[in-house]
């Protein structure tokens, strides 16, 4: 007697939900997102004390044991804040290289995908899985202290040295694949990517960067010397700042604005290409052009390229 054996079921769905709960629309669409998902058997995960400010259960959620599990086994993160949200995300979800989804709840949203009011076609995109994702490349960062390597970590958008103190300039020296460059005394170094350029490195006066080219950037902040000029090198390129020992002024070392280094006299910071980029869910392809001018609302009135286009085709 043969015993037919039974379907297998179907693997189980699931996404972490991050979310900036200390706002009352972020909470609002987070629990939408969760409600929506559940509907189409797709089980949420989340952080312990963002699923009790969401007044989610066990039963709502898969409650998370801690964050370096958080993204184990989800296929994308959705991300609900602005851009300092989904730089933690980026934090959490970095080991895992699961993709981002940003919703964007920010000023300026740069890193976000979504609107907030777009949860049902967000969710439906998820569903039908009708979404790509893109690598963002990342830098990796080591501090030394009398040649011993004393802390890493990795940014996504920046690594800055900066001064510790705002009466006390920084005196550096700046490096380019083993060679000195320049020495100057400054406010800071702005080490960054090209998603990053449109972030601290474009506040200190460093070019906008297309984030399909790969490049690492090199920008000093309020530096006195005739040449410190933002640099745009290859991507192969070891970057290096050292704050000179004989001087009074401290540095700290910031990445992507979350983590915090301090450096005392002496220090030197390395930043190369990460080992590990950054993965973020697109829903189209919106040309960056375009995400340039929506986020900054640049003026392009009079702009008639789109016309001559169909009069050529017209014509044709």
């Amino acid at each position: 007697m043969s015993v037919q054996a039974s379907p297998a079921s179907p693997p189980v769905r699931r996404v972490l939900l991050l979310a900036h709960t200390g706002r009352v629309e972020a909470r609002d669409v987070a629990r939408a997102f969760v409600k929506a998902l559940a509907s189409h058997d797709i089980r949420v995960r989340a952080l312990a004390d963002e699923a009790a400010d969401l007044g989610l259960e066990p039963a709502d959620v898969d409650i998370a044991v801690d964050e370096v599990s958080a993204a184990v086994d989800c296929e994308l993160a959705i991300v609900i804040g602005g851009d300092g949200t989904v730089l933690r995300a980026a934090e959490i979800t970095h080991d895992h290289g699961t993709p981002l989804l940003g919703i964007n709840l920010g000023h300026v949203g740069f890193l976000a995908e979504a609107e907030p009011d777009a949860v049902d076609a967000t969710v439906g995109a998820i569903v039908d899985r009708r979404y790509t994702s893109e690598e963002r490349l990342t830098v990796d960062v080591a501090v030394f202290r009398d040649g011993e390597l004393v802390s890493s970590t990795f940014a996504l958008n920046e690594a800055s040295v900066e001064k510790a103190a705002r009466q006390r300039m920084l005196e550096v020296v700046v490096e380019v694949d083993g060679r000195p460059l320049s020495r100057f005394g400054c406010d800071g170094v702005v080490c960054a990517t090209p998603t990053g350029s449109t972030a601290y490195n474009f506040s200190a006066g460093g070019p906008v960067v297309w984030p399909s080219v790969e490049a690492l950037l090199m920008v000093p902040i309020s530096a006195h010397a005739l040449f410190a000029r933002p640099l745009v090198v290859a991507p192969s390129s070891v970057l290096a700042v050292e704050v000179l020992a004989r001087t009074e002024g401290a540095g700290v070392l910031w990445c992507d604005g979350r983590r915090t280094v301090d450096l005392p006299p002496g220090a030197r910071i390395e930043v190369r290409r990460g080992a590990r980029p950054v993965r973020f869910v697109r829903l189209h392809e919106a040309p960056f052009t375009d995400r340039l001018v929506a986020k900054f609302g640049l003026p392009v009135q009079g702009w008639r390229g789109a016309v001559d286009v169909q009069r050529r085709t017209l014509d044709a």
